[in-house]
């Protein structure tokens, strides 16, 4: 990936990409420019990290990325299709059925069983029945909640229940999915199980997109891109930086 969001040589899909995407708020009298030109482009399978000092444009970058907000400039194509002409409900639906957020705070409900959990996403879309309670027995299990299907989140330690948030995001398929955090409420001994459970799926092709303030959690990253005042700064691939096998 070069400095312009480009892999070279690289002829995997781009299922997320920005064009000279900019993203200002009128405060007032003033402009705030949250992103300002930013290109990258995300392909399938890769797993990126994104950083930056507060202001950098982390969160704007997050939200577009979700569909929770649109550019004022540019584009942002997102498994093809153009985000920014898109309706509110189409927004919705594309932030829905073509995402999988995972979550700093889990932001499980706390009344339902994991089992139950893991089935909200698709509720929404009037697709629960046997087949929806079998895919999620089955990424409960491929997450490591074997025997805790039953329970609900406060039955379950603080890992427990970012695995559950994990499968829950895994259950619309997603084109990719966009962690935010995900391992900041987390032990250290805790963040390495998740991280080590975010690598086996990209290993099974999941696509990643982690929003991190933590560098050792970015370095396991493929890639990390670092934002500076609204900008891409540089794009480092961490597989060829000293060192990276030792954070495993």
């Amino acid at each position: 990936m070069n400095q312009n969001g480009n892999s070279n040589g690289d002829d995997r899909e781009v299922i997320a990409e920005f064009v000279g995407v900019h993203r200002h708020y009128k405060m007032g009298d003033n402009v705030v420019k949250a992103l300002n030109g930013v290109s990258l482009q995300i392909r399938r399978g890769d797993y990126t990290a994104i950083m930056g000092r507060s202001g950098s444009g982390k969160s704007t970058m997050l939200n577009i990325l979700g569909c929770l907000d649109r550019p004022t400039g540019g584009e942002y194509m997102l498994g093809g299709e153009n985000v920014s002409g898109m309706t509110d409900n189409v927004l919705s639906e594309a932030r829905g059925q073509r995402i999988g957020f995972i979550f700093q705070s889990f932001n499980l409900i706390p009344q339902l069983t994991v089992l139950e959990n893991l089935e909200v996403p698709l509720f929404y879309q009037d697709r629960v029945g046997p087949e929806s309670r079998a895919k999620a027995e089955e990424l409960a299990l491929r997450v490591g909640l074997e025997g805790r299907l039953d329970h609900k989140p406060m039955e379950l330690s603080g890992g427990q229940q970012q695995r559950v948030a994990i499968a829950r995001a895994l259950m619309n398929d997603p084109l990719y999915l966009l962690a935010d955090e995900a391992t900041g409420n987390l032990d250290s001994s805790t963040e390495k199980e998740i991280l080590i459970l975010l690598e086996e799926l990209q290993a099974d092709g999941m696509t990643i997109v982690m929003v991190t303030h933590n560098p050792k959690v970015a370095e396991r990253a493929d890639n990390t891109v670092w934002l500076k005042d609204g900008e891409v700064e540089k794009i480092v691939d961490n597989r060829i930086t000293e060192g990276r096998q030792a954070l495993r």
